[in-house]
């Protein structure tokens, strides 16, 4: 894991905005990974800003990857798991039991979670294909770990695509979700960790609005082009 480590959620935001987060993020990645065959893939929405400046510095295409975390029945801001359009699916097993879901009741949810992702997808992408990840570096970048669960389905999902090898990038995290995600990637650089609870991704940027859509086509967009 490349980065520092701070005791407790900071007093003072890190990074101003995402883009600023993207650009010391991708200073960091500079010292360690040349061009090469590589593409960034970005964690909609709030992960799309960070990415386009690591595409930008590493001069390499930038693509998505869409997990999405599924919701609690009686409390959808939360969830127990999380699912890509391929379907792949973690589940958090210890909330599950907890919750009392049953299997139809978890597959019915990741389902509907499935049809809206790849309903993004066909949104942000277009008519593109998807990127080809065979034998290359995939930078798989979001603005901040929370669970981890979100992203370590977007790993196993990328992990499908047999990549040269797979490394994830963020600006911050807690340390229980780095201890989750890290033994299954290649590299784990996150410029700032966090020892101890609580933990939000939003108290490390003094702005740290809701992207649009339209927000995130232009980005891809605008790399691309």
């Amino acid at each position: 894991m490349i980065g520092q480590t701070i005791p407790k959620m900071p007093r003072q935001p890190f990074f101003p905005d995402r883009q600023t987060a993207g650009r010391a993020l991708a200073a960091v990645l500079r010292e360690t990974y040349s061009s090469g065959d590589a593409i960034a893939l970005a964690i909609p929405r709030g992960g799309v800003p960070v990415a386009f400046e690591v595409a930008q510095a590493l001069e390499i295409p930038l693509d998505v990857i869409v997990p999405r975390k599924i919701p609690i029945p009686w409390e959808p801001e939360a969830g127990f798991g999380a699912t890509t359009a391929d379907g792949t699916l973690l589940l958090n097993d210890p909330l599950v039991a907890q919750l009392g879901l049953r299997e139809a009741q978890i597959q019915q949810l990741a389902t509907r979670v499935q049809e809206e992702v790849r309903r993004r997808i066909r949104v942000y992408r277009g008519n593109r294909p998807s990127p080809s990840l065979k034998g290359k570096t995939a930078f798989i970048i979001d603005d901040g770990l929370a669970s981890g669960f979100t992203m370590l389905t977007a790993v196993r999902s990328v992990r499908k695509e047999r990549p040269g090898q797979i490394v994830v990038a963020v600006p911050v995290s807690p340390r229980r979700s780095v201890n989750l995600v890290e033994p299954e990637v290649d590299e784990l650089v996150c410029l700032i960790m966090q020892e101890s609870p609580p933990f939000a991704v939003a108290s490390f940027y003094g702005a740290f609005p809701d992207l649009s859509d339209e927000q995130v086509i232009a980005y891809l967009q605008a790399s691309n082009s």
